[in-house]
Order: structure tokens, then C-alpha cells, then sequence
């Protein structure tokens, strides 16, 4: 029983701090009393680590090559500076490229200081068309619609749209040569698999649309994963997190058909998926409506 509680604990925990993330990011834009994270280094490899704190921002990924440093997303703005002292730990390289899985400023707003430093940011050209609709600072200097290579020294990563999830511009970042995946907001871990409950439908997320995203992300050759929020893992909880979002999608269809009321399916989200206040008041009409 007390191991079971302290799981419930968890993971409304997460939900609460994604929730927080969501809000902050979407609703208040990069600075909504916003604090600095608490930073540390995880190493992945000599040339690959994550910049990690818990919950909130996303995770950041950082490549090491001898031409400079490509990372992918770089937290909020008020994180830049620690962000940087945490890559002065193992390199004096400049960072060249830093690539936005999607527009929200927990993934994106330190790209006004990078780029004031000389960076090239890089994103989907929906997440782009996002940035400037929201007047977020620091839109994307380079954009894709399907796939694109990095290349610095003799590095690489390979981008990839696969279809909307989380918002209508999310992308992966494959490190082929180490077998690695940043799944951005497709995926979250916290070490127990959560649903894809934050469902930016005013960005154009879907979560009828997510899981066949999540298979053409998986198709790929990788075996470890940093999730947009939490602890590095694995293919397997990805995969389960993926016929999560499979499960929300048909539960909540499976009551539409049944012709079940607005208050009824709220009632599973939260029990069944442990939806907050939050997640309903930003997703629930949406993800009825897709099942309508």
C-alpha cells in the first residue's frame, strides 16, 4: 500500500509540474515568475550529455563536436546563464546550432541569448509560425517541413517531423552515432509511464494523431531516450507511453459512441489518467471533439 501511495504521489506530482510548465509556457509566455532551475549534468557519452533538472523546463541536450556545440532546446530564458555554466564544465567550445522541438518557452526561450552569442536556431516551420504568432523572442533562424540533417564537425543529428502530438510542430532529434533519441514533449517519463495528457490544442496538438507520430519516431534506430521532462530511459517505457496515449484515445472514443455525457468522460480523464484541473480545462473539449 505505501509503495502504491508514494507511485500516486509521484506521478500527480509530475502532472502538477508539467501542468505548471504548460501554463507558464503557453498562457504567461517566458517569464512567469519563473525562478532558475536547479541544473546538473548527466553524461551519455564523452560527446553527448543532458543538462537535466526536474520537471520543469524541458531537458537539454548538448553534442560536443570540435566545431562547436549543437544543442537541443535550452529551457527558459532565465536559465540561460546556468545553462551556460553548465557546458563551460566540459567544453570551451561556442554553441553553433540549438534546435527547438516546439515553441514552448521552456524548450525555446533561451534562443535570444544564444543567438545573441552567435547561434543558429533551428525548429519545424510550424513551431516557427507559432513563435511569431505568440511574439515569442528569439524565433527560429532556420526552419524544415520534413526532415533535415545537422551536421558540425564530424558530427551529426537528423531532425525529424513525423505529424502533430503535443503541438502541430513537434520534432525529434536523432543522434545516429549514439543511438540516442530527444523525443521532446512526444514523451515524458518520471520513472513510471504517464499518458500524454498536456495537449496543446489551441498550438494544433492531437491526441488522436499522437500515437501514430509516436510509432514513426520509434522506427528509428535508438535505445535510449531524454524524454522533453524527466529522466532519461529507454525504447520500452517510450513504447508504453505510446499505447497510453492509444488508450486515452479509444477510451474516450469508446464513451463518445456511447453517447456519454461531457462530465462523465472528465470523470475517467481524472481517475483513469489523472487528468488536473489543468490538463481539463486546456484539453478535454478538444479531445472530445477529435472522437466526435
Amino acid at each position: 500500500m505505501a509503495d502504491g501511495l508514494r507511485r500516486i504521489t509521484q506521478r500527480q506530482a509530475v502532472l502538477c509540474a508539467l501542468g505548471v510548465a504548460f501554463f507558464a509556457s503557453y498562457v504567461y509566455g517566458q517569464q512567469f515568475g519563473v525562478e532558475p532551475a536547479r541544473l546538473e549534468l548527466v553524461k551519455l557519452a564523452d560527446d553527448l550529455y543532458v543538462i537535466y533538472n526536474e520537471f520543469i523546463p524541458g531537458n537539454t541536450t548538448a553534442l560536443i563536436t570540435s566545431a562547436g556545440v549543437i544543442l537541443v532546446d535550452d529551457k527558459y530564458a532565465v536559465d540561460h546563464a546556468n545553462v551556460m555554466a553548465q557546458l563551460s564544465r566540459i567544453t570551451r567550445q561556442p554553441v553553433r546550432y540549438v534546435i527547438n522541438t516546439h515553441y514552448h518557452s521552456d524548450h525555446s526561450g533561451g534562443n535570444q541569448a544564444l543567438q545573441a552569442l552567435g547561434a543558429q536556431a533551428v525548429s519545424s516551420e510550424r513551431a516557427r509560425e507559432r513563435m511569431v504568432a505568440n511574439k515569442q523572442a528569439g524565433a527560429t533562424d532556420v526552419t524544415f517541413t520534413d526532415r533535415m540533417h545537422v551536421r558540425l564537425g564530424d558530427k551529426q543529428i537528423d531532425l525529424y517531423y513525423f505529424g502533430r502530438a503535443h503541438t502541430d510542430g513537434d520534432i525529434v532529434a536523432h543522434f545516429p552515432q549514439h543511438r540516442v533519441l530527444a523525443a521532446g514533449d512526444l514523451f515524458a517519463y518520471a520513472g513510471e509511464t504517464l499518458p500524454p495528457e498536456l495537449i496543446d490544442y489551441a498550438g494544433g496538438g492531437s491526441a488522436r494523431e499522437w500515437p501514430a507520430t509516436m510509432d514513426k519516431a520509434m522506427a528509428l534506430a535508438f535505445d535510449r531516450v531524454v524524454p522533453g521532462h524527466g529522466v532519461v530511459t529507454g525504447k520500452p517505457e517510450m513504447r508504453r507511453y505510446r499505447d497510453n496515449a492509444q488508450r486515452l484515445v479509444t477510451r474516450v472514443g469508446e464513451m463518445v459512441g456511447q453517447k456519454r455525457t461531457r462530465g462523465e468522460i472528465e470523470k475517467m480523464l481524472r481517475s483513469d489518467f489523472g487528468w488536473p484541473d489543468l490538463h481539463v480545462q486546456s484539453g478535454l473539449d478538444g479531445v472530445i471533439k477529435e472522437a466526435q
